[in-house]
């Protein structure tokens, strides 16, 4: 996307189309805008001798004179003449307002005239080169780069460290550090060059014809840095029809442009449009916003877009915070930058981008939510394990928590009214001491919506015919929810309040799992002191029938799962301590201590069935299948109190 350079001489003819922006400023040479005021001691004869040398010399670089000035650069390697050139154009300027204050010699007046004209061709053939032949240079990037060369990325900082205390004067500040960086341009290739004939085209009335060539040559610069960073022209019909995979491909690509275009593209040409046209404010401002206006609207418009397109995947939420985060974190530079009211429309845009972006987060919420509610798959999951449900939606909120400083600006004022309903251990801001602890907002629309997740999953087990399977159920998922939130900023975001409140209620589950599950079981166990008039026949049927329970439920939980390990070892736990030493008491004192049962008794009893016995087969379940290893787990945190 290289500008084309063609002929010279076509570019610099006289022309007459205007730029509109410009009408306030005259394109004759014949008007001049006011100087300083003439010195009383300049008279007629300095005024022949200015007019004499400026003619001779002037007109060496006529670009139609025949000799070798035509083709040599003025202001390349030539600084003495270059300097004597716009010398020369000013004391003809002088000796012109001086015929024009005695009113005298018509003549003199036009060949001075017609020596300016000659001298603006000339300048404008110079500017045009300097602005061609340092491409690299005056690349915006390599402006903002060579502005910052000096180490004046971190004297910026520091410039803006200087003066933070003043925080009512945002933009001040930032603007006097674009002219601190302006200010390291000169020795950077043309620019000084560039600023000193626009200085005499414009001083000469030549206003428009300069204006065109930098217009001309800068637009075509940026656009061109643009293209290189893959940014195109965003059509809102073209982002529409693409698919999620298109879309998410192009997202990555503006979020690796957008920075790069802001502090090096943007920042670069308002600092080198700012010296070049320093002493002319309305000059420096409509050369600016003609050179960015279109491009940055461009690159600003594309995040509106990409918020209106409905094809990414059910994680849409997440690029479109990529772009919000990177919107808002540009917004200092933005401010600065786009300062000009005429180039107003494209903070806008950005400003009109982050509100959809806004809009098209907070609805992305919502339908998330709803997705929780509407869940109708009836499979239940084998064992009481995690639902898919739980672990699809723990996932996506667990992502939510890393944007947290985002989400709270996005739904500080936006709360569902069903939070208020929401339990106060629900929405009281964490107890944490976190710098970047996210707002209260955002801790009770992610506490909300796994109160919805967790009230779906009370449903999820209603399915279970078994009522201890059920609650096995309930307390698995709510475990699982528990370590997704202490494994991740989620815990920092919901507070150590949240994870104690919901530790109880996954315990109170794993308590009522317990007594539904073993109830039956630990009834067959006298009760102590042991009935000592208890026959052998009471006492075997009493071993049978615990015998036959055990069995029963044994072999129905060899199915059951608990995928965390801590967890499972401590219900394995807590069963073996109710169980084991009343069993171990009742088989102590009917077995191993009166002798009551012996011999062909214990034979035809089948009761080699000690206390240890009981151990080794509580320590097989909850793997989800026949042995004790054929399941692995994850290992929790430690959010359960004890």
């Amino acid at each position: 996307m290289t500008l084309t350079r063609k002929g010279v001489s076509h570019l610099f003819q006289s022309t007459n189309k205007s730029i509109p922006s410009l009408t306030s400023f005259s394109a004759s040479p014949s008007h001049f805008p006011p100087s300083s005021p003439l010195h009383h001691t300049f008279s007629a004869s300095m005024m022949e001798e200015d007019i004499e040398n400026a003619a001779s010399f002037i007109s060496k670089w006529d670009l139609d004179s025949s000799s070798i000035h035509k083709v040599t650069p003025l202001f390349q390697n030539n600084e003495d003449e270059a300097s004597k050139f716009l010398k020369c154009v000013k004391d003809l300027r002088r000796a012109m307002h001086f015929l024009l204050s005695q009113h005298s010699d018509p003549e003199k007046l036009a060949i001075c005239q017609k020596l300016i004209q000659i001298a603006m061709r000339r300048l404008e053939k110079e500017f045009y080169q300097i602005l061609s032949a340092n491409w690299d240079h005056l690349n915006p990037e390599s402006v903002s780069g060579q502005s910052s060369s000096e180490g004046s990325l971190s004297n910026v900082e520091d410039d803006q460290a200087e003066i933070r205390c003043e925080e009512d004067e945002f933009i001040t500040r930032d603007e006097s550090v674009l002219v601190r960086q302006q200010r390291r341009l000169p020795g950077v290739g043309g620019i000084s060059d560039l600023k000193s004939i626009a200085d005499c085209m414009i001083t000469c009335g030549y206003t428009k014809e300069c204006v065109k060539i930098y217009l001309l040559m800068r637009k075509s610069i940026v656009d061109e840095g643009l293209y290189r960073l893959g940014v195109v022209h965003y059509k809102a019909s073209q982002i529409q029809r693409l698919n999620s995979e298109a879309l998410e491909n192009m997202i990555k690509n503006w979020l690796n442009a957008v920075n790069r275009a802001v502090k090096n593209l943007f920042l670069g040409e308002k600092v080198l449009c700012g010296y070049v046209f320093s002493d002319y404010e309305r000059i420096r401002e409509l050369c600016f916003s003609e050179v960015v206006k279109e491009a940055a609207a461009n690159l600003f418009r594309f995040p509106e877009l990409a918020a209106k397109n409905k094809n990414l995947k059910n994680d849409r939420i997440f690029p479109l915070m990529d772009i919000y985060e990177a919107l808002v974190d540009l917004w200092p530079e933005i401010e600065p930058i786009f300062s000009f009211e005429s180039i107003s429309s494209v903070k806008q845009q950005a400003h009109s981008s982050l509100m959809k972006l806004g809009e098209s987060i907070r609805q992305t919420l919502s339908e998330f939510e709803s997705a929780i509610q509407k869940d109708s798959s009836k499979s239940q999951v084998p064992g009481g394990g995690i639902h898919p449900l739980n672990t699809s939606a723990m996932d996506y909120l667990s992502s939510l928590a890393d944007y947290g400083s985002i989400l709270s600006d996005i739904v500080a004022d936006s709360l569902p009214e069903s939070t208020s309903k929401l339990p106060e251990s629900y929405y009281e801001s964490p107890t944490t001491t976190s710098v970047d602890a996210p707002s209260p907002a955002v801790s009770t629309r992610l506490a909300w919506l796994i109160l919805v997740l967790l009230c779906k999953l009370d449903r999820k087990a209603e399915q279970y015919k078994d009522a201890s399977l059920s609650y096995l159920f309930l307390a698995n998922n709510m475990q699982f929810i528990i370590e997704k939130v202490c494994t991740t900023r989620l815990r920092v975001v919901l507070g150590e309040d949240w994870v104690f409140n919901h530790a109880k209620k996954a315990q109170q589950y794993a308590t009522k799992y317990e007594t539904m599950a073993w109830n039956k079981v630990f009834s067959f166990i006298p009760s102590k002191p042991f009935p000592e008039e208890q026959s052998p026949e009471a006492a075997a049927e009493c071993f049978r029938k615990f015998k036959a329970a055990f069995e029963e439920s044994h072999r129905k939980q060899m199915s059951w799962v608990v995928p965390n390990r801590k967890f499972r070892d401590e219900l394995k736990v807590s069963i073996a301590k109710k169980l084991v030493p009343a069993y171990r008491e009742f088989y102590d004192n009917y077995v191993v201590g009166s002798g009551m049962l012996s011999g062909d008794s214990l034979e035809v009893l089948m009761v080699k069935f000690g206390p240890d016995d009981l151990e080794n087969y509580l320590s097989d379940l909850f793997h989800g299948g026949s042995s004790s290893g054929s399941s692995s787990s994850n290992s929790s945190r430690g959010c359960m109190p004890r």
